[in-house]
């Protein structure tokens, strides 16, 4: 039997960013939907208003966080959107769910005339149901880290297998890079190369730093904490690099490089073969691989499909 759904109570900016933080890793969200994302966007985009929302059970408990960024537009509205949100903490029925977003969009702290969409984390179902799809979703792969290793290798493609066994034996030499920017700037600034020359957008690359900070201030400084860099070399040359956001008990996979000896030896393979361990030892419950598509990008999205992970396709933007 559900829980009352008209019991919910939501408030606007008054969740302290402890307990946000740790419903946010208990609810295993998006990097959207991190506090630290909000800071870090504010910061590269001063004009935007970063609101949050917390939406209570009748005891208090959270059951869900939105991270919500508005903007003006049209002169006198306001545009606002939240990103792969909410943060769905525990157990949540469909009725709850509606509730939630009900709620959201009732009490948005903006003006009128003003629109909020979503883009929930989740596929197509009934807790979606009352609001108005506007566009499609996209898909991710998720490769869940709460399995022992041998799973999580047995659950690969065997051709994925096959070469990251051609990578372990070559000379490749996989190591955790460090987290000064200086240390890993290279990487980006080749991201970026990558980014101009295929066409594709993600994340700006000038928030990692941003996002590396935020993440530092609500961990005591610790300035990994937010961030996992990985590189590959043969001899003393790069050959491949791989950079992780996490937040939570999940991470994503923000960006990569490789060089065309590093391809030949598969070298991205055994950087993410050696990440999804790394990043289990740290208490990550689960790996985004980030988005894929087929037509412009199916190399890419093979390999990431390849790595046995559970592909997601998100419901789309709503209304």
């Amino acid at each position: 039997m559900s829980r009352s759904a008209p019991a919910l109570s939501i408030s606007w900016n008054q969740t302290p960013r402890g307990e946000w933080d740790a419903a946010h890793a208990a609810g295993v969200g998006t990097y959207q939907q991190d506090w630290a994302y909000g800071v870090a966007l504010k910061a590269a985009s001063p004009g935007v208003e970063v609101l949050r929302a917390a939406v209570r059970r009748p005891d208090g408990s959270v059951l869900a966080l939105a991270q919500v960024v508005a903007r003006p537009f049209a002169l006198v509205g306001r545009f606002a959107l939240c990103t792969h949100g909410p943060v769905w903490v525990g157990e949540v029925s469909a009725e709850e769910r509606r509730a939630a977003f009900g709620l959201l969009r009732k009490s948005l702290p903006q003006r009128w005339p003003r629109l909020l969409v979503l883009t929930p984390d989740e596929e197509a179902g009934p807790g979606l149901k009352g609001m108005s799809r506007v566009m499609t979703g996209d898909a991710t792969v998720l490769v869940d880290l709460t399995r022992d290793e041998a799973a999580i290798r047995a659950a690969m493609d065997q051709g994925w297998r096959n070469r990251l066994s051609k990578a372990e034996r070559s000379d490749l030499v996989v190591q955790k890079a460090g987290t000064k920017p200086a240390q890993y700037r290279w990487l980006l600034e080749a991201e970026a190369k990558q980014r101009q020359k295929r066409g594709y957008r993600a994340m700006p690359l000038d928030m990692t730093e941003k996002w590396q900070d935020a993440k530092a201030e609500g961990a005591g400084g610790d300035k990994g904490a937010g961030i996992a860099v990985f590189r590959a070399d043969i001899k003393r040359d790069a050959a491949a690099g791989m950079l992780f956001l996490i937040h939570g008990a999940r991470a994503t996979y923000h960006v990569g490089w490789t060089s065309e000896e590093g391809r030949a030896n598969a070298a991205h393979n055994l950087i993410l073969w050696t990440a999804m361990k790394e990043l289990k030892s740290r208490g990550v419950k689960v790996l985004d691989l980030g988005g894929v598509n087929t037509q412009s990008g199916a190399g890419i999205a093979r390999f990431k499909l390849e790595t046995g992970g559970k592909v997601l396709v998100r419901a789309g933007a709503y209304v």
